[in-house]
């Protein structure tokens, strides 16, 4: 088998990889990165010390 043969097939290979990962709906890398419930921001925010996510949804202001 010569280089470029093993490269193509190399490349098929990622290629049919990243097809089935992104079929399966979710990324598992992916899941971590969402913010999450509610209660969870909002522990994490009082915890960071950042107001509540009540008073930073209630602080922006919908009207101009």
């Amino acid at each position: 088998m010569s280089k470029t043969d093993q490269a193509t097939l190399r490349m098929a290979a990622i290629a049919a990889v990243i097809a089935e990962v992104t079929q399966q709906g979710d990324d598992p890398g992916q899941i971590a990165r969402q913010p999450g419930l509610a209660w969870s921001q909002d522990h994490r925010r009082i915890n960071t010390g950042q107001s509540s996510l009540m008073h930073s949804r209630a602080s922006r202001s919908p009207w101009k």
